[in-house]
């Protein structure tokens, strides 16, 4: 029997796990499918010596966790949601950069995802507050995290250097609060 990896949560369509080393040749791959739907927002390693740098970082740093959004039909991968920057303390809070995959994108499974990754964030990993910044030009990352209840907090202008470039970006976040204080936030509805 194979040795399934741990899953960190599960939804009714998903669940979400950390990175392998063997996952390389399935992330690669949907990454090279994906060019298109990424360009020019996101670019993830497309081999196997940029995957294992990447994952790498994950699966060696306590302050970022890695957790891929796999479908429960077949686990096969159709994203991931990162938590960086994970700070404790009196801040408890991480920055989180996710993508869909091609064949997964528009199929509602990084909505559940994303909501696994809050879930997991503020149980397990004990944080308080995720955020997220998103370009504003990025229409579809703007939807993700408003279907994740995530508000939104301010512009940053000239905030990440991406594509050759420093990118404006707004700043959105949710806190343990929000989900506490709404029994309807899509992240405490997340079925599991």
């Amino acid at each position: 029997m194979p040795d399934l990896p741990e899953r960190l949560a599960e939804g009714s369509r998903t669940f979400v796990r950390a990175y392998r080393h063997e996952d390389a040749a399935e992330f690669t791959a949907r990454v090279r499918e994906s060019r298109e739907l990424h360009s020019p927002w996101l670019f993830p390693p497309t081999d196997a010596e940029g995957y294992a740098a990447y994952a790498g970082r994950f699966m060696e740093d306590p302050t970022r966790e890695g957790c891929l959004v796999c479908a429960r039909e077949d686990g096969g991968i159709a994203g991931f949601v990162n938590i960086n920057n994970i700070v404790y303390g009196a801040f408890r809070s991480g920055a989180i950069g996710y993508g869909a995959f091609a064949h997964a994108a528009g199929r509602g499974l990084m909505t559940e995802g994303l909501g696994l990754v809050v879930r997991h964030a503020f149980g397990p990993l004990g944080l308080h507050r995720l955020e997220a910044n998103v370009r504003p030009t990025n229409t579809a990352s703007l939807a993700l995290v408003r279907r994740a209840g995530f508000r939104l907090e301010g512009y940053s202008p000239d905030f990440l250097h991406i594509d050759g470039a420093w990118r404006d970006h707004e700043r959105w976040a949710i806190t343990a609060e929000m989900v506490e204080r709404d029994p309807s936030h899509p992240a405490r509805t997340v079925p599991g």
